[in-house]
């Protein structure tokens, strides 16, 4: 029989009977301590909001985009002999600095080595780098990082982890490559050089490859050791990096309780610049790359846009154009964009989005109701006065009980598609959450999630859920909580988060106790498997359905599984398996179910995830 420890933590709960209480628990890792200046570093990362990616290179020159040397399938001995060529006249560290300052972008990140392997500074460990290989002579990445220190802006980098010109890799048609040895040795000393010799690096995006466990480790620590307030992004891999990288143009329409960044292109072909690009109307693209950095801003995250410059070093006028255009609509604006949080509400709005500042909201309204009525409802706190933040124009704003209702006049138009609203509040106020329980038992049945997004590799990226939080009725007494964990469990570090106090509890000792366990009430059946197909490890379970046909492309019985029994099944790399197993039980009960896999692996339960997680290396 199986059973489980009982862990009893007390503490104090203080309030009135009428008042929500909150908390929140986090599982916390024990091999990694933040350092002061990492966890400045994260806040910094977080109120900034907005940066400028520039993907920069050899391949510029041809005007075919970032992957041109792949795409047209080019030697990579023929394709270095382009480096010879690149003299890029016009660039000018201090008026692209300049440009992109203007725009309201509070970093720069540059590609300093995409996957053909050219270096874009001044390396030792290669000739094949822009000072070098090129009659330009000139390390561009130095001259950026120093104009970016003359005029206030963060400088960061680009690091691609795949190298189509480093021996004995070659060009494959996918982005998950194995790193060898001595590919991460040259990565761990070309980075090293740049924590070294490039002043202050405020985050270092990592990008590509399948790396192992140690080799994420043994990056990270690198990096952290040279300059622990610089961020590291998610797809170093192996879930090591201080924040979380959504998928290229991705926004997530959920909450993230990490450090997370989208990073967003111009035209979604395309990163660096192509000479036949159609880039449409100016008007249209500004519009749609604001309403993109208020969606990620006001979900609690930080917007990174790419240009694209010429070969020559010049910037697209489009882009540039754009990019000025948006600088002056954040002078505007830039209040309801920096150093704020994401919508505090549990859902989204129909009519915008929203972000939170100290006692302010501020309500981005793309859409207009029809009866130019703005209402939120679940608001505790006195709304004390509702304006326009472009020209603090008083809006008519009434108030019953906890809901709130702004009134837009016909005459006020939206300026880039939104009309900028300034809700202030006498103090502070609180938000109604969506679920507040009445049951004293919490449980991730019964929790908000809280999630992140966890990167593996580069095919195995998806949302994960890294802690639980509950909403309910204070009771105006003392709790001693009792938290149950598994065997398993101890010795794990939990972070609680009550009504926003923090206290960390260590899960040791306790009482055993016997899991609620029938094993006569269960019934095992049949077992299906589809064959191993192409599909990146992503967390969509919508691949299995409830009713399988045998009969159908992919699907068979598996008629040689026993639980207990390890079986093999043939795969290629990048490949991954559905499995179903058909079970009922005659009563509610708790069953633990043992599952080794190789990589990782999810876990749905009637449709519903259970688990979904990745293992590092395998298991031991």
């Amino acid at each position: 029989m199986r059973t489980r420890i009982l862990h009893r933590w007390k503490t104090v709960f203080l309030g009135g009977l009428l008042g929500i209480f909150s908390l929140s628990a986090q599982a916390e890792g024990t091999d990694y301590t933040p350092t002061p200046e990492n966890l400045q570093a994260r806040k910094e990362f977080q109120d900034g909001k907005f940066g400028i990616f520039l993907h920069w290179g050899i391949y510029s020159m041809f005007g075919q985009g970032e992957w041109y040397m792949n795409t047209a399938n080019i030697d990579c001995h023929e394709y270095a002999k382009a480096a010879s060529g690149f003299y890029p006249s016009r660039f000018n560290a201090q008026e692209w600095v300049a440009a992109i300052k203007a725009s309201g972008a509070k970093y720069i990140c540059i590609t300093s080595r995409h996957h053909d392997g050219f270096s874009m500074f001044d390396t030792k460990y290669s000739d094949y780098d822009i000072v070098d290989a090129t009659p330009f002579k000139r390390d561009v990445m130095k001259e950026l990082s120093e104009a970016c220190r003359r005029q206030g802006v963060k400088f960061a980098v680009y690091y691609s982890l795949i190298d189509w010109n480093f021996p004995g890799n070659g060009i494959t048609p996918h982005n998950a490559d194995a790193i060898s040895k001595e590919h991460h040795a040259f990565s761990m000393h070309q980075v090293e050089e740049i924590m070294t010799n490039y002043g202050p690096v405020s985050e270092i995006w990592f990008d590509m490859g399948s790396l192992s466990g140690q080799q994420s480790k043994e990056l990270y620590d690198l990096v952290n050791r040279l300059q622990p307030q610089c961020m590291v992004s998610g797809r170093l891999g192996n879930d090591r990096g201080d924040f979380a990288v959504m998928a290229d143009n991705a926004y997530p329409n959920y909450k993230i309780g990490v450090p997370w960044q989208t990073p967003a292109s111009f035209f979604d072909e395309t990163w660096s610049y192509r000479s036949w690009q159609e880039r449409g109307s100016l008007d249209k693209k500004i519009d749609e790359k604001l309403r993109s950095l208020v969606k990620v801003v006001s979900r609690g995250g930080n917007f990174l846009l790419n240009i694209g410059p010429r070969g020559d070093g010049s910037v697209v006028e489009f882009e540039r154009d754009a990019l000025l255009a948006m600088g002056k609509w954040m002078k505007r604006y830039g209040e309801a964009i920096y150093n704020t949080t994401a919508n505090p509400f549990d859902h989204a709005v129909e009519w915008g989005n929203i972000t939170c500042k100290g006692n302010n909201l501020y309500l981005f309204v793309e859409k207009v109701p029809t009866n130019r009525e703005i209402v939120l409802n679940g608001l505790i706190g006195k709304a004390k006065k509702a304006s326009l933040l472009a020209d603090e124009k008083v809006l008519n704003l009434k108030q019953d009980g906890q809901s709130v209702s702004v009134n837009i006049p016909g005459d006020v138009k939206p300026d880039r598609g939104m009309i900028v609203v300034k809700l202030e509040f006498a103090g502070t106020f609180r938000v109604v959450p969506d679920q507040v329980l009445e049951t004293g038992e919490l449980s991730a049945v019964n929790a908000i999630p809280v999630y992140a997004y966890s990167s593996m590799d580069y095919y195995s990226s998806f949302r994960s859920t890294v802690g639980f939080s509950w909403h309910f009725k204070k009771l105006g007494k003392t709790i001693t909580p009792t938290i149950i964990y598994t065997t398993g469990d101890q010795g794990k570090e939990l972070r609680l988060v009550v009504d926003g106090k923090e206290q960390v509890t260590t899960l040791t000792g306790g009482e055993v106790q016997q899991l609620n366990n029938h094993p006569e009430g269960i019934t095992w059946g049949k077992v299906y498997i589809h064959e191993p197909q192409a599909d990146r490890f992503n967390g969509n379970i919508g691949g299995i359905k409830e009713e399988i046909n045998v009969n159908a492309e992919g699907w068979r019985s598996w008629d040689d599984f026993r639980a207990g029994k390890a079986l093999n099944v043939p795969m290629r790399e990048k490949q991954s398996i559905h499995v179903l197993h058909k079970f009922t039980s005659d009563r509610e009960q708790d069953v633990l179910v043992e599952l080794g896999v190789a990589d990782g692996v999810q876990v749905a339960l009637n449709g519903e995830n259970v688990l979904l997680r990745t293992y590092v290396g395998g298991i031991p």
